[in-house]
């Protein structure tokens, strides 16, 4: 039977070309503002007043009743074929306004139970494991095993937490619903039960393995494939391998989280490789051929004449790989110029000969030109 008579639209102050989203926006305005227990001076009237809405949302958010409602009014729904009072999923899309422990079956008279919250399949929390690598083997991959404790249902109980032989009774205080109801104004308010936890079950004997838990702690070794590249901070995902999920929910995932230690010679820039190297003053006027390090050994790097200090040599694939997109980065060789500290009366003499050849051309020119300029420019 119909609570109202008026025009659902104007119930939810809505026009009739109103969307679905904006009809479901105006419901819940109306079941906030008309909620019993915000008006407690007027309660007879807020409850039909909230029952009017819901009925109007009943209809307006059902595409086949609002059509019959729209050509026939209110006469098309009182037939048979459509039932205008609450709809069950309403307070299913709005248990962000009412929360999840209002039991609509005992406010809208509306037949079934509700099962428990706890006896709710729940998916089993992620765990995290923390590794730490050389650079090494960050650079090189390794496939190594890692040890995870996780509880899993006890043998000897076979995961009921009761004593062989016995099983697990219903709770005598909540029926075995898991769920105590509590009359609170309008509403009926569903508390989990405090007596056995929301599990609807208790256990007299407890099993002596597990101490009546049903699950006991176990180590499992996984082996853990570390593909090459990983850096700081990277997570591998291991699927299914958290903790197991209550009343058959689906397990956790792991997730191990990498640390890798910092190479004595060379500094990682994503999948580059940074690095310097010492060159002597001849070797940088005269030019050479040296021997540089790489993570794969010794390349040859050849120095051309009058190369300067910073000067930077590439050496393209010799950098660390790439997980995701394929590929090596690249190994950046900065070469710097050294001074030498102690020199040989005859050194010094070479260089001050060498320093009076040069002293007539070495006026700045070219590419130091611009340098000597600029300094020149600033100290003005």
């Amino acid at each position: 039977m119909s609570i109202t008579n008026r025009d659902y639209y104007e119930v939810l102050s809505v026009e009739r070309s109103a969307s679905p989203d904006e009809i479901k926006s105006a419901y819940r305005k109306a079941a906030l503002r008309w909620h019993p227990d915000r008006n407690p001076d007027n309660k007879e009237e807020a409850e039909g007043k909230f029952r009017e809405a819901t009925e109007a949302y009943g209809v307006l958010s059902d595409p086949q009743k609002r059509e019959v409602y729209n050509q026939y009014g209110h006469a098309g729904l009182s037939g048979g074929a459509f039932d205008a009072g609450f709809n069950r999923t309403i307070f299913e899309d709005f248990q962000d306004i009412f929360g999840d422990f209002f039991s609509v079956e005992d406010v809208f008279g509306v037949g079934g139970g509700r099962r428990g919250r706890g006896a709710r399949p729940q998916r089993g929390a992620d765990f995290r494991y923390d590794i730490t690598l050389s650079f090494n083997e960050a650079a090189t991959g390794v496939a190594t095993k890692i040890k995870v404790p996780r509880a899993e249902p006890c043998e000897s109980c076979r995961g009921t937490g009761a004593k062989q032989g016995t099983k697990p009774i219903a709770c005598q205080q909540c029926g075995g619903r898991g769920q105590i109801l509590y009359q609170q104004g309008f509403f009926s308010v569903s508390r989990t039960c405090p007596a056995c936890q929301g599990a609807g079950q208790v256990i007299r004997d407890r099993c002596v393995a597990c101490r009546g838990q049903g699950r006991v702690d176990r180590e499992h070794v996984i082996e853990l494939p570390i593909p090459a590249g990983v850096d700081n901070g990277t997570r591998l995902r291991v699927p299914g391998k958290g903790e197991l999920g209550a009343n058959g929910g689906p397990p956790g995932d792991l997730y191990v989280v990498i640390e890798v230690k910092e190479h004595a010679f060379f500094q990682r820039r994503g999948a580059d490789l940074h690095c310097a190297i010492p060159i002597s003053i001849a070797q940088a006027a005269l030019g050479d051929e040296i021997l540089v390090p790489t993570l794969n050994g010794q390349e040859k790097l050849k120095i051309p004449e009058a190369t300067q200090t910073g000067t930077v040599f590439q050496f393209k694939g010799k950098g660390l790989p790439r997980p995701q997109e394929g590929g090596k980065g690249t190994l950046y060789i900065s070469v710097r110029v050294e001074t030498p500290q102690k020199l040989s009366r005859e050194q010094k003499r070479l260089i001050r000969e060498l320093g009076e050849t040069l002293s007539a051309d070495n006026r700045p020119t070219g590419r130091d030109a611009s340098f000597f300029d600029k300094v020149k420019d600033i100290f003005q």
